[in-house]
């Protein structure tokens, strides 16, 4: 049995993986009464760790809004994820950008685009979110915000990302890296003991971008989407091609028809191609949830992997894709 099927099983009738009965989310997405929670499930393999410390809080009755946050706040900390937070490779000035945005189940949206010196921009998501009128801060009036609010403004560039980005001037080439080693954001959805939903999406965009570029992580219907009433979606890869089908929203547009979460993301690859003519040279993968604790991912190519933390458990799965 492939670990997704164990996924889908879980998440659609409370079976404990193993029994070895199989199910089709898609048969049975008409007919779900069993309701799966809590629930946290991220993108790529450091997901794992993030989805260890959100489950601190969506086990004890925690909010998923708390949760999301100080979930993806793991990855953002570790320098050894090169395309997240301290750590992440900078763009071809030299300097790294971090985009983040978080969203509750009421639709409430907190965003940060091109900020410098702070470790933890889902947190500074979050307090635009509280505390402004506002969705998005960018830029220096981000990192005065930040600064406002008590955040330490700190070097993110490690030697080992400096070490990459100088040997990636020395080939003199101005072209940033959007291959499939570079797409690593983190995206984080949650369900909480109360059903209610958050959604977390944190990155430092593409390794060697122009200065200024914003990718689809911080943009709300972008890289992400939350609505308490049906679900919610995040994404990850070349944010240019997500952007252009507002990937995120029409996958919760999608699960409000009734298709599965996984379905619903199928369904956005096969949009995102259509939209996209040089897709075989591009990554992109899809996660989504809805309010039954049902899960779901779809690839555009192979090799995305996304980690689920049920009450049976915390495991790294494989994403199903379209392209062979």
């Amino acid at each position: 049995m492939h670990r997704r099927n164990f996924l889908q099983l879980t998440a659609l009738s409370s079976v404990v993986i193993g029994t070895g009965c199989m199910t089709d989310n898609r048969e049975a997405k008409q007919n779900i009464s069993a309701v799966i929670k809590p629930v946290v499930i991220s993108t790529w393999d450091h997901g794992l760790p993030a989805n260890a410390e959100a489950w601190k809080i969506l086990g004890n009755n925690g909010s998923a809004l708390d949760a999301v946050e100080a979930g993806v706040r793991i990855t953002e900390a570790d320098p050894k994820v090169d395309s997240v937070g301290y750590g992440g490779l900078p763009d071809r000035d030299g300097r790294v950008t971090l985009d983040a945005a978080i969203m509750d189940h009421n639709s409430r949206c907190g965003a940060v685009a091109c900020l410098e010196h702070i470790m933890h921009p889902i947190s500074v998501a979050r307090l635009v979110m509280d505390k402004t009128p506002h969705w998005l801060l960018v830029g220096e009036g981000a990192l005065q915000f930040a600064l406002d609010n008590g955040f330490k403004k700190e070097n993110l560039l490690t030697d080992q990302a400096k070490a990459a980005w100088e040997k990636w001037l020395e080939k003199k080439e101005y072209k940033p890296r959007i291959n499939a080693e570079n797409h690593d954001t983190i995206g984080m959805l949650a369900l909480d003991n109360s059903g209610k939903l958050a959604g977390a999406c944190t990155t430092s965009g593409l390794a060697y971008k122009m200065h200024g570029r914003v990718g689809d992580s911080p943009i709300v219907g972008g890289g992400l989407f939350v609505d308490g009433d049906v679900g919610a979606a995040t994404a990850t890869g070349l944010g240019e091609s997500i952007v252009r089908i507002a990937a995120a929203h029409l996958i919760v547009e999608l699960m409000r028809q009734r298709n599965s979460p996984e379905q619903a993301c199928k369904l956005a690859v096969e949009r995102l191609i259509q939209k996209n003519p040089n897709y075989k040279d591009i990554q992109v993968g899809f996660l989504a949830i809805n309010l039954q604790g049902q899960t779901g991912a779809y690839a555009l190519q192979k090799g995305f992997t996304y980690a689920l933390h049920t009450p049976q458990g915390n495991q790294l799965m494989d994403a199903p894709y379209l392209v062979q």
